[in-house]
């Protein structure tokens, strides 16, 4: 265990986590996007940012990627990181001028317009939708392309992502709903990634419920997969 301090409170926290884990861990409220608790940390959104003071240095960083470290000295709510956040809000809400949780998030900190002009795809490049692909499911189906400005996510080489299976995790995760999913019949479409997929229907109520794809993906790269008149029936009907 180590001891750090959190707006002139001494917390511990176990060795190995972050700063924003165990501000969470404790009740503290600190702002964030691209941070979620089953992913690797990525401080894409720029949102968590602390001031952090070790060995009498202080520095501005994301408390997602900054280790929790014995000793050190976190400030939340400075006037240095609230200036930092703010500017960071700006440029996420001309990035998803349309997205609720954006606009929620820039009306807590009172920005109601922003200096930049509104230009954005409602896609703040957090990665979340990234690393849940790789990470949570494993089918590595999107990546980031391109760099500064111009960064995006997309399927390789911009065509068909070939290896998705249309679960919904990245739509599940998305948030900004820059990524929709569409049923359309016995087809599931996810227009970002150029992707539709042949669905199975519930023997039982007749309503599709998973794709081909995602049952020949957990069959395949299953330990122990479940026998195959499991995917007969959803989960409302089996």
């Amino acid at each position: 265990m180590i001891t750090l301090w959190i707006d002139d409170k001494q917390y511990e926290a176990a060795e190995g986590r972050t700063i924003l884990q165990v501000a969470l861990d404790n009740g503290i409220q600190i702002p964030h996007l691209c941070y979620h608790e089953n992913l690797s940390s990525f401080g894409g959104c720029r949102l968590c940012q602390v001031e952090v003071t070790r060995d009498n240095k202080t520095v501005l960083t994301t408390s997602c990627t900054y280790p929790a470290m014995d000793g050190i000295i976190v400030r939340t709510d400075t006037p240095k990181v609230k200036k930092a956040r703010r500017f960071v809000m700006e440029l996420l809400l001309s990035l998803a001028p349309d997205a609720p949780k954006i606009q929620d998030l820039a009306q807590e900190m009172g920005i109601v317009a922003t200096r930049f002009t509104p230009a954005g795809d409602n896609c703040i490049r957090c990665g979340l939708c990234v690393r849940a692909c790789d990470e949570l499911v494993g089918a590595h189906a999107i990546t980031f392309a391109h760099r500064g400005a111009q960064r995006m996510v997309e399927p390789p080489f911009a065509e068909e992502a070939e290896n998705c299976i249309g679960c919904g995790t990245c739509v599940q995760i998305c948030p900004t709903g820059f990524i929709s999913m569409e049923e359309q019949g016995m087809e599931r479409k996810i227009g970002k990634w150029k992707r539709t997929l042949k669905m199975k229907a519930c023997a039982k109520c007749g309503r599709p419920f998973i794709s081909f794809a995602e049952i020949a993906f957990i069959m395949d790269k299953v330990k122990n997969p479940p026998p195959a008149d499991w995917f007969d029936y959803c989960s409302d009907c089996r």
